[in-house]
């Protein structure tokens, strides 16, 4: 189903490479967040819906995945990024939750990409602060564009605004209206958001 769009933006969600491909394939439209550690207020906070997927690689950690997901991750060393980065999607967050249980991360373990052993330790961290579940609804651009690596995009946090805005002319929804709304309504009952 093509959706087209007559927008552009600059902002920006920071996620794991593999978890951007991941929504950017159709096996997901979950990411879990606490936030990075430079973020305003020091806990995690949507500051768009509508936003550029920015892969990351300098944290994924293959241990945290599950076995599918893991042996797409090359470990890299601290501080490393490439010199251009692609931007090939964007998503627009149609839901947020707060998350204070872990028995309901348990129940979402097969809408995700990681393990359980990373929701434990996402509880662990922060313990006083919930875990965001947001849902995107993803799209991918019409072409993917690679840009050049700024210093100003490092560092723990979620949230970047590219120097240049990218135009989401004619980008293609990733799930079709019917699927992305029965997955909605899955995850939403679990969570029980009815």
């Amino acid at each position: 189903m093509n959706n087209s769009y007559k927008i552009e933006t600059n902002n920006a969600l920071k996620e794991w490479a593999v978890a951007v491909n991941a929504l950017e394939q159709g096996e997901t439209i979950m990411l879990l967040r606490k936030g990075g550690i430079k973020e305003v207020g020091n806990k995690f906070q949507v500051a768009h819906r509508e936003v550029l997927l920015y892969p990351t690689y300098e944290h994924q950690k293959p241990h945290l995945l599950k076995s599918e997901y893991a042996n797409q991750v090359s470990p890299v060393v601290s501080g490393w990024h490439p010199e251009r980065v692609k931007i090939s999607s964007w998503a627009n967050i149609t839901d947020i939750f707060a998350v204070t249980a872990a028995d309901i991360l348990e129940e979402l373990i097969p809408y995700h990409i990681w393990n359980q052993q990373f929701a434990r330790e996402r509880f662990k961290w922060k313990p006083k602060q919930p875990l965001y579940i947001l849902l995107l609804r993803t799209y991918r651009l019409s072409k993917a564009v690679e840009i050049p690596y700024e210093s100003g995009y490092g560092g723990c946090k979620s949230w970047i605004d590219l120097s240049d805005s990218l135009a989401l002319d004619a980008s293609m929804s990733v799930f079709d209206d019917n699927d992305y709304i029965q997955q909605v309504a899955t995850i939403r009952r679990i969570i029980g958001f009815n």
